[in-house]
């Protein structure tokens, strides 16, 4: 049976969805509809029944600030092991994937990778399924696989691959990797045939691609060699050398291997594909209603047509609108005609002129041992709920500039508070003074949830010293 290892590139901080994606919780995060399901979960749980195939654990690669959030999600679907990659500094995907490939090549140098991004959408799972099975026979002739999207209109936003000579009625040489082209191009090439959108993803055996990384880009090879020869292991993540990685070079796939190698192959699909790049191409993807509307959480559309309307909380009422956008978070509110979504890039940058946090955060964040949401705050206080897993507990810690005062609403927490250690249940509280060493934790069997109210002249994040940590933060 084969042996395929998922590598999904989890590591982008894009803005397009704003306001859902943000810096600290980008869109390979999001649900993007009521399923709950992150695109990531997504991407790793359409793997399943391929039939024949050994999937292997993933290997995610992401940076060291969406760690958590990348091993939470993975915990969620019960595909959380030692399998979290994490880069030190963007060095684009040829260098990401290689850091894959050699940790692969120290246990199966016959294995196949599968390479993924996590914030893609494919709708028509059954014939992603069928274009894999291709592509492994093809991938275990030493074959580099790239798929190919069949494009349904003329896109300027995506590269082309044009097919070569076919290998089989599914799989084609590569004849070229085209960039991104002018509108006339893309109707030229979407009339002759020849052409599929450039998907990013790929499929190659695990040696086959670092022999060609080390003839093509010898220094990617040597640098991401080096690099998880001197990584190391913590709790769920593989740390690589940082000052060995960011002396790599940055380079695409597509660049570094993919265009020089003449065994590069193209398997185009129908797969009901999208990058999600922008608001309006998640509503053409997205199941509409009889009046062509997409609406995600509680919408109520009168005489409203080809709207895409979420919320996260409040109700939503439309009436007589037509052809918008509009996102409802609990801190902002985007409203956009569909022409105009690509502007979203012009709200953010506006944000980061302005210092507002709502381009780089939402009102909840993770955290290795849970969550914290916030709920209301004022000039000198700060209410927030704190939820702890089961086993998990928050670091060692004192605050010099705020007190707090902690109030279970589920579950039982254990306290330490200076010299003293005692056990809360629903309904009880404890007040922390300030520069009291203190620690909470959750012994129980269901998710402790705790509202946390804080109050002093400074209540921001940084007034924290950690005196010790069981997730290494110190």
């Amino acid at each position: 049976m084969t042996k395929l290892i998922p590598v999904v590139m989890a590591g982008g901080t894009g803005s397009r969805l704003w306001p859902l994606s943000r810096e600290s919780f980008p869109k390979q995060f999001l649900s993007i509809d009521d399923s709950g399901i992150s695109l990531l979960q997504q991407t790793l749980q359409r793997l399943s029944g391929l039939d024949g195939v050994e999937v292997a654990a993933p290997l995610v690669i992401c940076n060291e600030n969406h760690r958590f959030l990348v091993a939470e999600q993975l915990r969620e679907i019960n595909q959380l092991a030692t399998n979290i990659i994490l880069e030190p500094v963007g060095r684009n995907t040829a260098p990401a994937v290689a850091l894959a490939a050699h940790l692969s090549a120290e246990e199966d140098e016959d294995c196949i990778l599968l390479v993924l991004a996590a914030d893609h959408l494919i709708k028509k799972v059954e014939n992603f399924h069928t274009a894999i099975k291709t592509a492994i026979r093809h991938a275990s002739e030493d074959q580099l696989v790239t798929f190919g999207i069949i494009p349904g209109q003329p896109e300027t936003g995506y590269g082309y691959i044009k097919r070569g000579c076919a290998l089989s009625d599914e799989c084609f040489k590569v004849d070229a990797f085209v960039e991104k082209p002018c509108l006339d191009k893309a109707i030229e090439y979407l009339a002759s045939g020849e052409f599929s959108w450039n998907s990013g993803m790929f499929m190659f055996k695990t040696a086959k691609f670092l022999q060609e990384l080390q003839q093509f880009s010898p220094e990617i090879f040597i640098t991401t060699q080096q690099s998880v020869a001197e990584s190391q292991r913590d709790m769920n993540f593989i740390r690589v050398d940082q000052e060995i990685f960011k002396h790599c070079p940055s380079d695409s796939i597509d660049y570094a291997v993919m265009e020089k190698t003449s065994d590069a192959v193209v398997i185009p699909i129908d797969a009901g594909w999208s990058d999600v790049g922008s608001w309006s191409s998640l509503w053409e993807v997205s199941e509409k209603d009889a009046q062509g509307n997409v609406n995600v959480g509680e919408i109520i559309s009168i005489d409203s047509t080809n709207n895409y309307i979420s919320s996260e909380a409040a109700l939503v009422a439309t009436i007589g609108l037509d052809d918008l956008i509009v996102i409802s978070t609990n801190d902002a509110l985007l409203i956009s005609t569909k022409d105009r979504v690509q502007d979203v890039k012009k709200v953010v940058e506006e944000l980061k002129k302005r210092n507002l946090h709502h381009f780089r955060q939402h009102s909840s964040s993770y955290r290795p041992w849970g969550k914290i949401c916030d709920i209301d705050k004022g000039e000198h206080f700060q209410v927030k709920k704190i939820i702890v897993r089961p086993g998990e507990g928050l670091s060692v810690q004192r605050h010099l500039h705020r007190a707090e005062h902690w109030v279970v609403v589920t579950g039982t927490a254990k306290v330490n508070v200076d010299d003293k250690e005692f056990f809360l249940s629903e309904n009880q509280s404890t007040f922390i003074p300030a520069g009291s060493v203190h620690t909470l934790e959750n012994p129980g069997k269901i998710n402790l949830e705790i509202i946390e109210v804080r109050s002093g002249l400074y209540l921001e994040e940084d007034d924290i010293e950690r005196l010790h940590d069981r997730y290494g933060r110190v």
